[in-house]
C-alpha cells in the first residue's frame, strides 16, 4: 500500500497497530472466532452483491465466510463478492467479481486483484480496520482508499468494518472526509451497529 504521510498524527498509531496485530499469539483462534462471527451477521442478509478486500498485513481474511455467503440463496439468486482494482491515477477503487481460483494479478500496489473479471457496484462493502473507535470510527492506513470508495458509490452501500478487538481505540475521533461505519465487527461479536 501507499505509506501514510509520516507527518500524519495517526502514523505513529498506525505503525503499533500493525506490529500488535501481526504478533498476536492467538491471531489464528481470534480469525476463527471472526469468520464464524461474520458468517451469523450475514445470515440472512438480503443483498446480493458485497465488495470486500485481499487481506495483507496480518489483516482478517473475510473471503472464506464471503465465499460461504455466495454460494446461494433459497430463491437462487446469485451474489457477487468483488475485489478492489486500485486506479492510480484517480486514486480510486472499484469492485471486479471475485471467486475462489479466479485468475489474479498484480494491482498499482503489488496486491492480487481478479484479471479480466466484470465491474460491479457493491451493496455492501467490507472494510478492513486496523482502529476503529466508538460510533464506528474506522483507522486505516491512511491512503483513503476507502473512504474515497464509500463516498463514490451510489447509492450509498452498508459499510461494515471487520477488526480484531485489541484494535479499539476508545479516543479515535473520525477525520474531516472520514464517515462512519454502519458496523463493526470482531471476533466478540458487534461492537457497533448504526440504529
Amino acid at each position: 500500500m501507499n505509506p501514510a504521510d509520516p507527518t500524519d498524527p495517526r502514523a505513529a498509531i498506525r505503525k503499533r497497530l500493525i506490529a500488535a496485530r501481526q504478533a498476536l499469539p492467538d491471531r489464528l483462534e481470534r480469525a476463527v472466532r471472526l469468520q464464524s462471527v461474520l458468517r451469523a451477521w450475514l445470515a440472512g442478509r438480503g443483498e446480493t452483491a458485497i465488495g470486500a478486500y485481499w487481506p495483507i498485513k496480518g489483516e482478517f481474511d473475510p473471503l472464506p465466510a464471503l465465499y460461504r455467503w455466495s454460494e446461494g440463496r433459497p430463491d437462487g439468486e446469485m451474489r457477487r463478492i468483488g475485489l478492489p482494482v486500485v486506479d492510480r491515477a484517480s486514486a480510486s477503487l472499484r469492485f471486479h467479481l471475485w471467486y475462489p481460483g479466479c485468475e489474479t494479478e498484480l494491482d498499482a500496489f503489488d496486491i492480487p486483484k481478479p484479471k479480466d473479471t466484470p465491474e460491479f457496484t457493491p451493496q455492501m462493502l467490507v472494510v478492513p480496520c486496523l482502529g476503529y473507535g466508538p460510533g464506528g470510527v474506522r483507522l486505516g492506513y491512511g491512503g483513503g482508499f476507502f473512504d474515497r470508495a464509500l463516498a463514490a458509490i451510489s447509492p450509498a452501500p452498508l459499510r461494515i468494518g471487520l477488526a480484531y478487538t485489541n484494535g479499539f481505540l476508545p479516543m479515535l475521533r473520525a477525520g474531516r472526509d472520514e464517515r462512519p461505519l454502519d458496523v463493526v465487527l470482531t471476533e466478540d461479536g458487534v461492537m457497533w451497529q448504526a440504529a
